[in-house]
């Protein structure tokens, strides 16, 4: 079985769980890995599956979900590039405790949970590290929550947008994601309020049909969550 490419263990040094880790402690672990292309949309585990696997996004995007009473998703977490998930199932139950689906065109790299931990427990200075880019993790996200809580709705969504966008250009059109109900939970903020800020950030050129969004003016867009003008 081929291993990944220098480039994709590039990209994978980029996750926060991997941040502490020098490159060869990285190519050590991932030596049974595999970077798996998806291009259609799929499930990639279910609910109560063994989680023999954890997953590196490298491209694209994977919503981690639960099944409603009626048999809808109830989108529960959205991971891009690059970002690590699943981890957490590996190191305690064992079993997936939500379900997944990988979005068309993602590319993910596997990693097989029996390999990676005899790495770690052949050698425990990797774990130490693996907690270390863990904590500077977790530091980095109190830093953002503290900041988000600073910021009104407008500026929240905003930055969500700007975050999708990524470094397109003016007329950019976006697909939320999650359903705005989810996206009201993420930013933290009530859905009434997200209806509101939507309906205020047309003045600065957001154009929003349902859960496609057309963003005309960028840099107006980031002035506003620069300099908070909306409330």
């Amino acid at each position: 079985m081929a291993g990944l490419s220098a480039p994709d263990l590039q990209l994978c040094a980029l996750a926060p769980l991997f941040a502490a880790l020098r490159a060869e402690e990285l190519s050590q672990l991932l030596d049974q890995a595999q970077s798996v292309s998806h291009p259609e949309t799929s499930l990639l585990f279910s609910q109560g599956d063994d989680a023999d696997h954890f997953f590196v996004v490298l491209e694209g995007r994977v919503n981690i979900f639960a099944l409603t009473e009626t048999g809808d998703q109830s989108i529960i977490e959205v991971f891009d590039g690059v970002s690590t998930f699943a981890e957490a199932a590996m190191f305690s139950s064992g079993k997936y405790p939500l379900n997944c689906e990988v979005v068309a065109g993602s590319r993910l790299v596997h990693v097989p949970a029996g390999p990676f931990m005899k790495r770690l427990s052949d050698n425990l200075r990797l774990g130490f590290h693996l907690l270390s880019g863990l904590s500077r993790w977790q530091m980095h996200m109190i830093h953002e929550i503290t900041e988000l809580k600073s910021k009104s709705p407008g500026q929240r969504l905003a930055s969500f947008l700007l975050a999708l966008a990524r470094d397109a250009e003016d007329g950019v059109q976006v697909r939320l994601p999650i359903t705005k109900a989810a996206l009201a939970s993420r930013i933290g903020i009530a859905p009434e309020s997200l209806s509101r800020a939507l309906a205020r950030l047309k003045a600065v050129g957001v154009e929003s049909h349902g859960r496609e969004v057309v963003l005309t003016d960028l840099a107006t867009l980031r002035r506003l969550v620069r300099d908070g003008d909306v409330s």
